[in-house]
Protein backbone atom coordinates (compact mmCIF):
# COMPACT_ATOMS: atom_id res chain seq x y z
CA UNK A 1 0.00 0.00 0.00
CA UNK A 2 2.70 2.26 1.02
CA UNK A 3 4.45 1.71 -2.93
CA UNK A 4 1.24 2.50 -4.55
CA UNK A 5 0.89 5.78 -2.04
CA UNK A 6 4.74 6.49 -3.08
CA UNK A 7 4.23 5.96 -7.12
CA UNK A 8 0.97 7.99 -7.06
CA UNK A 9 2.56 10.95 -5.22
CA UNK A 10 5.60 10.82 -7.48
CA UNK A 11 3.64 10.99 -10.65
CA UNK A 12 1.67 13.55 -8.82
CA UNK A 13 4.40 15.59 -8.70
CA UNK A 14 5.73 14.78 -12.09
CA UNK A 15 2.65 15.67 -13.49
CA UNK A 16 2.06 19.46 -11.84
CA UNK A 17 6.10 19.81 -12.86
CA UNK A 18 4.86 19.40 -16.36
CA UNK A 19 2.17 21.61 -16.27
CA UNK A 20 3.54 24.59 -14.28
CA UNK A 21 6.53 24.25 -16.76
CA UNK A 22 4.08 24.59 -19.57
CA UNK A 23 2.46 27.73 -17.77
CA UNK A 24 5.77 29.18 -17.96
CA UNK A 25 6.55 28.83 -21.02
CA UNK A 26 3.68 29.70 -22.58
CA UNK A 27 3.21 33.20 -20.37
CA UNK A 28 6.47 34.14 -21.07
CA UNK A 29 6.19 33.53 -25.11
CA UNK A 30 3.35 35.65 -25.05
CA UNK A 31 4.54 38.28 -22.52
CA UNK A 32 6.98 38.66 -25.79
CA UNK A 33 4.72 39.20 -28.54
CA UNK A 34 2.90 41.60 -25.83
CA UNK A 35 5.42 43.74 -25.05
CA UNK A 36 6.63 43.55 -28.52
CA UNK A 37 3.20 45.11 -29.70
CA UNK A 38 2.84 47.64 -27.12
CA UNK A 39 2.67 51.10 -28.73
CA UNK A 40 4.84 53.98 -26.84
CA UNK A 41 3.68 55.74 -23.94
CA UNK A 42 3.28 58.96 -25.99
CA UNK A 43 0.62 57.69 -27.97
CA UNK A 44 -1.62 56.76 -24.59
CA UNK A 45 -3.11 53.86 -26.76
CA UNK A 46 -4.30 50.34 -24.86
CA UNK A 47 -4.96 47.26 -26.94
CA UNK A 48 -7.72 45.06 -25.55
CA UNK A 49 -7.21 41.13 -25.90
CA UNK A 50 -10.03 41.37 -28.81
CA UNK A 51 -8.30 44.07 -30.95
CA UNK A 52 -10.03 47.01 -29.80
CA UNK A 53 -8.21 50.35 -29.29
CA UNK A 54 -8.77 52.19 -26.19
CA UNK A 55 -7.24 55.15 -24.75
CA UNK A 56 -7.01 55.57 -21.08
CA UNK A 57 -7.34 58.30 -18.92
CA UNK A 58 -4.55 59.54 -17.17
CA UNK A 59 -4.40 58.29 -13.50
CA UNK A 60 -4.89 61.49 -10.74
CA UNK A 61 -3.26 60.96 -7.65
CA UNK A 62 -5.10 60.64 -4.18
CA UNK A 63 -4.83 64.33 -2.32
CA UNK A 64 -5.98 65.23 0.93
CA UNK A 65 -7.98 61.88 1.11
CA UNK A 66 -8.44 59.24 4.23
CA UNK A 67 -8.86 55.73 2.94
CA UNK A 68 -10.05 53.75 5.76
CA UNK A 69 -10.44 50.17 6.30
CA UNK A 70 -13.94 48.40 7.20
CA UNK A 71 -13.52 46.33 10.15
CA UNK A 72 -15.47 42.99 10.26
CA UNK A 73 -17.29 42.46 13.44
CA UNK A 74 -16.72 38.70 14.90
CA UNK A 75 -19.05 38.56 17.82
CA UNK A 76 -17.66 36.45 20.93
CA UNK A 77 -19.96 33.60 22.75
CA UNK A 78 -20.76 36.35 25.21
CA UNK A 79 -22.77 38.06 22.44
CA UNK A 80 -23.77 35.38 20.42
CA UNK A 81 -27.64 34.97 21.10
CA UNK A 82 -27.34 31.31 20.50
CA UNK A 83 -24.43 29.22 22.60
CA UNK A 84 -24.22 25.66 24.27
CA UNK A 85 -25.57 24.20 21.16
CA UNK A 86 -25.65 19.97 21.67
CA UNK A 87 -27.15 17.70 19.34
CA UNK A 88 -27.37 13.70 20.22
CA UNK A 89 -26.86 11.22 19.82
CA UNK A 90 -25.51 10.97 16.43
CA UNK A 91 -25.86 8.49 14.39
CA UNK A 92 -29.82 8.83 15.13
CA UNK A 93 -32.06 5.86 15.01
CA UNK A 94 -35.49 6.99 16.23
CA UNK A 95 -34.87 10.23 18.20
CA UNK A 96 -32.87 13.60 17.96
CA UNK A 97 -32.03 15.42 21.53
CA UNK A 98 -31.52 19.01 21.03
CA UNK A 99 -29.49 21.72 23.79
CA UNK A 100 -29.05 25.00 23.29
CA UNK A 101 -28.87 28.23 25.49
CA UNK A 102 -30.77 31.28 24.33
CA UNK A 103 -29.66 34.69 25.12
CA UNK A 104 -32.96 36.43 24.89
CA UNK A 105 -36.52 35.89 24.21
CA UNK A 106 -36.49 35.13 19.78
CA UNK A 107 -37.99 33.04 17.26
CA UNK A 108 -36.40 29.54 16.84
CA UNK A 109 -36.47 27.41 13.98
CA UNK A 110 -34.84 23.67 13.47
CA UNK A 111 -34.88 22.00 10.27
CA UNK A 112 -33.57 19.44 9.13
CA UNK A 113 -31.75 19.59 5.36
CA UNK A 114 -30.46 17.39 2.58
CA UNK A 115 -27.25 17.73 1.36
CA UNK A 116 -28.05 20.15 -1.40
CA UNK A 117 -29.72 22.38 1.28
CA UNK A 118 -33.22 21.94 0.42
CA UNK A 119 -35.50 21.80 3.69
CA UNK A 120 -36.65 18.36 4.55
CA UNK A 121 -38.39 18.52 7.72
CA UNK A 122 -39.11 21.27 10.08
CA UNK A 123 -38.74 20.14 13.59
CA UNK A 124 -39.88 23.78 15.50
CA UNK A 125 -40.98 27.41 14.52
CA UNK A 126 -41.87 29.01 17.46
CA UNK A 127 -41.00 32.05 20.12
CA UNK A 128 -38.54 31.00 22.67
CA UNK A 129 -38.03 32.03 26.31
CA UNK A 130 -34.26 32.90 27.19
CA UNK A 131 -32.44 30.27 28.88
CA UNK A 132 -31.47 26.85 28.11
CA UNK A 133 -33.64 24.75 26.41
CA UNK A 134 -34.14 21.26 25.90
CA UNK A 135 -36.10 19.27 22.97
CA UNK A 136 -36.39 15.74 22.17
CA UNK A 137 -37.96 14.91 18.52
CA UNK A 138 -39.23 11.84 17.51
CA UNK A 139 -37.71 10.80 13.46
CA UNK A 140 -38.96 7.47 13.12
CA UNK A 141 -40.77 6.76 9.38
CA UNK A 142 -40.42 10.16 9.11
CA UNK A 143 -37.36 10.97 7.29
CA UNK A 144 -34.98 8.02 5.22
CA UNK A 145 -31.66 6.90 6.63
CA UNK A 146 -28.97 9.34 5.02
CA UNK A 147 -26.31 12.27 5.78
CA UNK A 148 -28.50 15.35 6.98
CA UNK A 149 -27.78 18.68 8.50
CA UNK A 150 -29.79 20.19 11.64
CA UNK A 151 -30.12 24.04 11.32
CA UNK A 152 -30.62 25.73 14.09
CA UNK A 153 -31.43 29.92 13.48
CA UNK A 154 -32.02 32.22 16.81
CA UNK A 155 -33.16 35.27 15.45
CA UNK A 156 -30.71 35.94 12.61
CA UNK A 157 -27.82 33.39 13.65
CA UNK A 158 -27.94 29.98 12.28
CA UNK A 159 -26.11 27.02 13.66
CA UNK A 160 -25.88 23.94 11.18
CA UNK A 161 -24.32 20.68 12.22
CA UNK A 162 -24.51 17.67 10.05
CA UNK A 163 -26.38 14.44 11.46
CA UNK A 164 -26.38 10.84 9.93
CA UNK A 165 -29.81 8.86 10.31
CA UNK A 166 -29.71 5.19 10.31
Amino acid sequence: MKKIYAVASFFTIVLSAIILMSFVLSTAVSAKIKFDSIPARSEHASYLRNGFKTILPPVKPIQNQTVTAKQSVIKSDNEKLLNDVMIYPNPITDKINLTYNVKRNTNVSIKIMDILGNDVLTLMSQRIEAGEQKNTFMLSNRISPGFYFVRIIAGTEPFIKRISIL
